[in-house]
């Protein structure tokens, strides 16, 4: 774009000044729906849903026995939520507002095998190519016990096939263990804000670590280049995957039940505040989709992103989607939370998900950073900087008279409000490097 173009687009969405200024926004979006009029823009249903729940519940038996730490969850990739009050004073006290009813953590950040919500929809989707090419090959049938695919005989038939994908760090983590342990040949492209440990990690595990000095936008492009040239090679779109979509979605049912076990109400006078960190958008579009089926519209969901990347914000805030990136208007792209380093965002999860949406706010790298210090010091847990994001969240809400009054939100209600912060990476991260993230943290 160029300064008269940038100008017009300010024009007709004042916001966008903020954003090139790399000022904090909060944005309640006013095309959110309810769950009945939003559903038909996603293209898919809670029979898709079912499906990759059963699915993963096919291959639990083999996760078992290919990744030991999943057997106390008899092979099902699921984390904790946790209570964190203590987080929940300092945050009344950081940002000068009353924060009503409960704060929760989803501890994504320390889902087995790869240390991140990508656990979810990336080893979901090769799991689903693994499943289609034996299932083909006639080598397996869904009634099958899918614990006869830990062998020499299913990896040496995976071995024909390869896997790629582009990536800023967590999703090539999650793609490249599963796809090594199962037997397939994969090259994993890495941007260049990607953590040097989790190239490492990668190569530990056999896989072909392809490095750039460009960002995420670039390492896609070279994946799908890669994989166009060989027939034997899946591209694993997170840009515009349903089946990773569909992956990160099984988490609302699951979610629905945790939040049961714990006796905590969702309805109409007990409402739920979810904050899900946004890169391209298919992690935190997927989970809300699923919470959204799970729990309708009592179920409010927020997406946070780096003031440096707030791709998905600027997209569905002026229509453009996919058609438009932060470079466009003069935002680097350049920030800490490298999983959330992203210039455009995905356009199938900004049309299908911008229905179903409540809102969207940015903040800084030093936010992230300062408010993983805190976090650590006052509940003990350690996450990567980018899966801080969600952290603001409820501060933001509650700040928002404008917004709780439009959603009905009465006083009474709010305190009756369960604040859900999903944390998205940080458990596999090693010591050393923990120890320099929180040395950056200025509290």
């Amino acid at each position: 774009m160029n300064s008269t173009d940038i100008d017009k687009l300010v024009a007709g969405f004042p916001l966008v000044k903020k954003l090139i200024n790399l000022e904090t926004v909060t944005w309640f979006n006013p095309l959110a729906t309810t769950l009945e009029q939003g559903l038909p823009y996603v293209g898919l249903t809670e029979y898709d849903v079912a499906d990759a729940e059963a699915r993963l519940q096919r291959f639990a038996p083999y996760l078992c026995l290919a990744f030991p730490e999943t057997q106390k969850t008899h092979g099902i990739i699921e984390s904790d939520i946790v209570a964190i009050p203590s987080m929940k004073e300092t945050l009344q006290q950081r940002y000068g507002v009353e924060i009503s009813g409960r704060l929760l953590l989803k501890k994504d950040s320390h889902l087995p095998i790869s240390g991140s919500i990508k656990a979810r929809g990336g080893i979901y989707e090769v799991l689903t190519h693994a499943e289609k090419l034996a299932l083909h090959a006639d080598l397996l049938v869904e009634t099958d016990d899918y614990s006869k695919l830990f062998s020499d005989d299913f990896r040496q038939f995976f071995s024909q096939y390869r896997i790629a994908v582009g990536s800023t760090g967590n999703l090539g983590m999650s793609i490249g263990i599963i796809s090594a342990k199962l037997g397939f040949r994969v090259s994993v492209h890495m941007s260049a804000d990607a953590r040097e440990w989790k190239k490492q990690k990668l190569r530990e595990h056999g896989v072909n670590v392809v490095e750039y000095a460009q960002d995420y936008g670039v390492a896609v492009a070279q994946g799908r280049k890669e994989a166009e040239s060989d027939p034997n090679c899946f591209f694993i779109d997170d840009e515009n995957s349903q089946t990773l979509f569909l992956g990160y979605s099984v988490a609302g049912n699951r979610l629905k039940r945790q939040l049961a076990e714990q006796q905590i109400v969702v309805n109409e006078n007990h409402p739920l505040f979810v904050y899900l960190p946004c890169g391209v958008g298919g992690g935190p579009g997927g989970v809300a989709f699923g919470l959204k089926l799970a729990l309708g519209d009592h179920v409010h969901c927020i997406f946070a992103e780096p003031t440096h990347s707030p791709c998905m914000l600027l997209g569905v805030y002026t229509g453009l989607h996919d058609g438009i990136s932060v470079q466009d208007i003069g935002i680097d792209n350049i920030t800490a939370a490298d999983g959330l380093a992203v210039g455009q965002a995905s356009g199938f999860v900004g049309r299908a998900m911008e229905h179903l949406l409540d809102g969207f706010y940015t903040l800084s790298d030093a936010e992230m950073y300062a408010l993983l210090g805190l976090l650590n010091r006052d509940e003990g847990i350690q996450l990567e900087p980018s899966a801080l994001a969600g952290m603001p969240g409820p501060a933001r809400v509650s700040m928002s008279s404008d917004y709780l009054r439009n959603q009905h939100l009465s006083a009474e209600k709010m305190h009756n409000a369960t604040h859900l912060v999903w944390a998205t990476g940080g458990g596999m991260v090693p010591g050393e490097e923990m120890k320099k993230y929180l040395a950056t943290a200025r509290i």
